[in-house]
């Protein structure tokens, strides 16, 4: 007798448990790297490397410009739309274009990348975006800390001579 009141107590709670209907909310887009790298930034640092002396173990090989030709007024201005899709950017301050003050961006992908594969914001003249001017490495992805840290390569014949490392932190 006791045996089937277990049973009979054991089958009235799994049809209690098969019956319900879990409530996943409603449907919400993912965030975007978008999300995250548009707004305004400042600059904390800026570092110039010479990959050339890098690259054969020349020292010294880089240098801290942050302090140097204005470049503590540097801003960085990523604009979206009201569907968080890229827009413009800008450049302000009084400082020496290491790439163009002003245009429109693109990221080479709309989400954090599973593999070890870089995400790269481009930089165009024109709002098609078919003149592409320059393109940014994104090094640091910004989380909690409100931190970014982008990287201006320059090359010639693919190979790089210099590079320029921004460290940016949310205005």
């Amino acid at each position: 007798m006791r045996m089937k009141s277990i049973y009979g107590l054991l089958a009235i709670f799994l049809l209690c448990i098969g019956c319900t209907q879990d409530d996943d909310g409603s449907h919400v887009d993912p965030i975007t790297l978008y999300e995250k790298v548009s707004g305004d930034w400042g600059l904390m640092s800026l570092k110039m490397v010479d990959e050339f002396a890098k690259a054969n173990a020349i020292e010294p090989n880089e240098q801290n410009i942050s302090t140097l030709f204005n470049y503590e007024n540097f801003q960085l201005h990523l604009n979206v739309d009201d569907k968080m899709r890229p827009t413009t950017y800008e450049v302000a301050g009084d400082v020496p274009a290491l790439f163009a003050l002003s245009g429109y961006w693109n990221l080479s992908t709309d989400f954090q990348p599973t593999n070890s594969g870089s995400i790269m914001i481009y930089l165009y003249s024109d709002a098609a975006k078919t003149q592409l001017t320059d393109e940014l490495k994104l090094t640091s992805v910004p989380g909690s800390n409100d931190e970014m840290e982008i990287q201006l390569i320059r090359k010639s014949g693919g190979t790089p001579f210099i590079s320029y490392q921004f460290k940016l932190n949310a205005l």
